[in-house]
This record gives C-alpha cells, structure tokens and sequence, in this order.
C-alpha cells in the first residue's frame, strides 16, 4: 500500500475476542499489529477497532433496542432450525480459549454468542462508515464474525443456503440505509471521523481535482454515502491504455495485482491451501466455461481508497452476463483463522462467493472470447452490472461497478492467448499497490 493511504473500509476486524471455551486450544493468537494487508481492509490499528467493537458492544447492552424485522427474522431462523441452532452454538465455541482470543488488548470482553450477535447487527443497521485515519471499521458485519468465520462450524455456517438468503435481507436493509440522504452524516469537515476532514484531506488530498464533486455545496453534492462511494473520476483522470492499439488490455478496476495463474484446470480442489481456481465452479458451471480451460486467470483487488466502478479491458460484444448468488462470509478452512478473513482466502471466495461474471467477445482475434469476474467480499455483494448482452464496448467503457466497498476481480483467458502483463513496478501478492484503471495491464503477443 503506498505511503499516506488509510483504509475506510475494514473488510475484517483484527482480534474479536469471545468468552466461549472452545476445544482449540492451541491455536495461534492473532498478532496485536499488523500492517495494511489485501485490499487494504486489515486495520493498521488493533487497538483502534478491539475499542470500537466493545464500545458498539455496551451500547448495545445499554440501549435494549427492538431488534428490526430481519434481524428478528434472523433470529427465528437459528432458533427453529434445530441443525443451525447446534452450528451457530458451535462456531463460538470452537474459537480457542486463549487469552488473546478472550479479550482485547483493552481487557474488555467481545462477542459472546449468536444473541450478541443480533444485538450488535440490529444496532449498526443506520451506521455509516466513519473516517479514521488509524483504522475504521466499514465493515461492522464481517468483524462480529471474523474468527467464527474460520472455525469448521462456521465454514459450515456461511456456506448454508438458507442463512446467505437471509444474510442478504440484512444487508439489502443496511444497503437501503446508505443509499439515503440520512446517511450522508459521516461526510462531514469533522476532523477525524469525517470524509472532508482533516485526516481525509491527508490521505486523500487529491479529491476534489481527481473526483467529480462540488467543495462549495453540503456534502461536496453527494446524495447519499452510496453516492459518494461510487463517485466518477473527472474526465482525463484515467486516460484509456491505447484506444486505437487492440492488442493492449487495459486495467478493469483501480486495483492491485494478487495473482496470475496459468494453465488453469476446468475443475479443481478449490479448497485445499494453494487454493487453485477452478473454472467450472468460478462460472456457476456456465457452459462457456469448457472454453477457458487450460488458459490464464489474472486476479487484483481493490483498494479501499479506490474507485469502485469497473471498465472493459478491450474493445468488443458483450455475450453474456450473469449475477451468482454465493457466500457472504465464506472463508478457506484450509487458512486458519485470518485476523482479516477471507484476505488470505481470495482465490477460494472466487469459486463461492457473490459476483458477477461478463463475457466479452473481442475484437481482437488473438483474444477472442474472454470472461470478467467481480467478486463480493463480505458487506461488498451488491454487484451492479450496467451493460447488456449484444452490446458493443469500447475499450474503458464502463462495464458495472461494487457498491459499499472494495473487493476482488479476474481477468480470465483461453488457452493460446499469449500474454505480455505488465504490473507497472508491483510484485502481485498481498502488499502490492494500486495499478490505475484503465491503464495497460498486459499486451497481447504474437
């Protein structure tokens, strides 16, 4: 991550801490700091979100609001279905019993149990992300469950059809939130928690030039935080990678290199350690699929800074689209437990997670048909695609964009497209910095 950038969306939260004994012992302790891993989402500041949590957490008790209808819902659903009911039980139990697991560097208790849960859930529904130069939690949902998530219960848990449906309503509900004017509090001049504030200044102090906005009206002229969120660069921020040239592919989304993968199998053991694609099962078993095996996957993902929307990577037909229900919260049982779950689970949530995938027939012969898949990552699974099957798209034209939050995407080839990439000084992998959208990612070669 390069220097001065902070993240406003926290995928996960670093150290949730609950008071269940569980029968692991042994498991490693989450460190007390860490630097700004994928995306970045991990908190640069432990302390900062363990204090947060807590203070969300007695407010919570405090306040013994009415729990809403769909966490009400929610609810019902635990308690009713006698298997979900053992799971969410066990999920908390399974988190060690460890010191570090039981309590933050504070010494205050976290999360307990799945009526704790509720309460935190039902509280942040009409929250918005504040800025916070040290760490902010944007991702409120993710934290409360960031070490369940890694237990063998809670792989279970988060793979059930019936709990992602309803996980769904909630955020569906949280969305709803965000996309209206009351949400629009947090892009205030307050120095800390604000999005025109002081410390935002510091780290985004190029805003106004790179984005389209207007300092001089109440909220810069955003309607809501969607609204701001999905925020378009002025024109000639990010100039198209040779318009003219079709043999240059151009970046899909602001974002960082995590992965390039070659001679990638029709089907595979997603969920083993190295997790390796598998792209019947990335492509929800689309016929189309057959037609990249053996060939290339360029993975990246999004910086929380960053801009959100994404843009075709070449000239040509758009030949099909289609919205994947999957996980929201799905993690690699192979990784442990990943105090910013599921960073390191990036190649395994592109098989079950939430997304969108686009096929493209290009204009260049030598690639050909080509696929784009957007992943969403935990809150991030509101995937909006803006194009149509049959459409023609020029290179840099917009394709759809993530709301709420930053996330993954692949670039995906067949087998005979030779391909120069240039990642432009980064080293893919989970400290890798941004790449502009819409700039050369890689050439096309004879």
């Amino acid at each position: 991550m390069k220097k001065g950038t902070k993240c406003f969306f926290v995928a996960l939260a670093l150290g949730l801490v609950f008071l269940f004994p569980g029968d692991q012992a042994a498991a490693q302790p989450p460190k007390t700091a860490a630097p700004y891993l994928v995306g970045p989402w991990l908190n640069s500041d432990r302390l900062f979100f363990d204090r947060w949590l807590a203070e969300v957490a007695r407010g919570t008790e405090a306040a013994a609001e009415p729990l809403h209808p769909v966490i009400q819902e929610f609810q019902a659903l635990i308690e009713e279905d006698p298997q979900l009911f053992m799971l969410f039980h066990q999920m908390f139990d399974q988190v060690p019993r460890t010191k570090a697991f039981r309590k933050d560097p504070t010494g205050q208790p976290q999360i307990r149990d799945y009526g704790q849960m509720l309460r935190v859930m039902n509280r942040i529904l009409t929250r918005a992300p504040e800025f916070n130069k040290t760490g902010l939690v944007g991702f409120p949902i993710n934290a409360i469950l960031d070490w369940p998530m890694g237990t063998p219960a809670g792989t279970t848990v988060f793979l059930n059809e019936k709990v992602n449906r309803q996980l769904k309503k909630i955020l569906n509900e949280w969305a709803r939130f965000l996309g209206s004017p009351d949400s629009r509090y947090v892009l205030s001049d307050d120095p800390e928690k604000g999005w025109f504030g002081r410390d935002a200044k510091e780290a985004m102090p190029t805003f106004g030039e790179d984005f389209i906005c207007d300092p001089a009206l109440p909220y810069h002229g955003f309607a809501s935080w969607d609204d701001f969120f999905t925020r378009r660069f002025r024109e000639g921020r990010r100039p198209v990678a040779s318009p003219a040239d079709d043999s240059v592919i151009a970046n899909a989304c602001e974002s960082a290199p995590y992965r390039i993968a070659q001679r990638v199998k029709l089907q595979d053991r997603f969920w083993i350690k190295a997790q390796p694609y598998s792209l019947r099962h990335m492509m929800a078993m689309d016929p189309l699929a057959e037609r990249f095996a053996g060939g290339t996957v360029y993975q990246a993902f999004l910086s929380a800074l960053s801009y959100h929307r994404w843009h075709s990577p070449v000239s040509g037909r758009i030949v099909k689209t289609r919205l994947i229900d999957g996980s929201d919260y799905a993690e690699a049982l192979a990784e442990g437990f990943d105090p910013a779950g599921p960073n390191e689970s990036q190649g395994y949530i592109t098989q079950v997670a939430t997304r969108a995938l686009i096929f493209i027939e290009a204009d260049n012969p030598d690639i050909g048909l080509m696929a784009l898949l957007f992943v969403g990552m935990a809150e991030v699974s509101s995937n909006d695609i803006t194009v149509y099957e049959g459409q023609q798209v020029k290179k840099g034209d917009q394709l759809g964009m993530f709301h709420f939050g930053g996330s993954t995407h692949c670039l995906i080839f067949r087998s005979g497209v030779k391909l120069r990439f240039d990642m432009q000084g980064q080293t893919p992998g989970l400290h890798a910095g941004n790449i502009p959208v819409r700039s050369r990612i890689a050439t096309v070669v004879k």
